[in-house]
């Protein structure tokens, strides 16, 4: 999806009176409506199996993607509070539900997985292999432990995080009761080879050397 973006927020969609799933989250179907009515919007999808994971590891790229126009989907196998990730423009599903949906024709461009949901939901593990395999989505991870499925197909990557990102994670973790982390200005990934190349500039990762 490249081209222009209009300006209107993700909530937008949410009518008075519609009603939200569980505490913080979104409708499933509401939010792929609303993304087909806005094709020309960049997207990221965040799969992690709580909160905590998606704001320690990717907190910072989610805000900087956030404000650089992206709309940033945090897809979660718990979610008892979500309001960290909604601090840092993040909006909530449930992987549950998202999976349960048998519409899958408003795919993000971007996807960052945690390593563990890749190994424990086969659902996820198609999926982020189908990106690899056929170039549908930008495919980053996080964390040292790969599954070797991931291992041999991705390559270290980094993402600096602005000073509004630093300031908007540490406002994040404490909300998540993290304590703040030693090296706030920095986050480690492994990325596919797409995603390191990004030759649109939107927010790339930058490939270790």
């Amino acid at each position: 999806m490249i081209g222009s973006r209009d300006e209107h927020s993700p909530a937008d969609c949410f009518a008075d009176g519609e009603t939200v799933v569980g505490p913080g989250l979104r409708p499933v179907d509401i939010m792929r409506a609303h993304a087909r009515r806005h094709p020309l919007r960049h997207r990221l999808a965040i799969v992690a199996p709580n909160t905590v994971d998606a704001v320690r590891y990717a907190g910072g790229f989610i805000f900087d993607r956030m404000t650089a126009g992206w709309e940033v989907v945090a897809v979660l196998t718990e979610h008892d509070d979500v309001r960290p990730l909604e601090i840092l423009g993040a909006t909530v599903l449930d992987l549950t539900t998202a999976m349960a949906s048998p519409v899958h024709d408003t795919w993000p461009e971007s996807v960052l997985l945690a390593p563990d949901v890749f190994v424990s939901n086969e659902w996820v593990r198609k999926g982020a292999i189908d990106c690899l395999d056929n170039g549908l989505a930008e495919l980053a991870v996080w964390g040292d432990d790969l599954p070797a499925e991931l291992a041999c197909r991705v390559w270290s990557a980094h993402h600096r995080l602005s000073s509004a990102a630093q300031a908007f994670k540490r406002c994040a973790l404490g909300a998540a009761g993290v304590p703040e982390q030693a090296r706030a200005d920095i986050e480690v990934f492994h990325s596919g080879e797409v995603l390191l190349a990004d030759l649109r500039g939107r927010q790339a990762l930058v490939r270790a050397v």
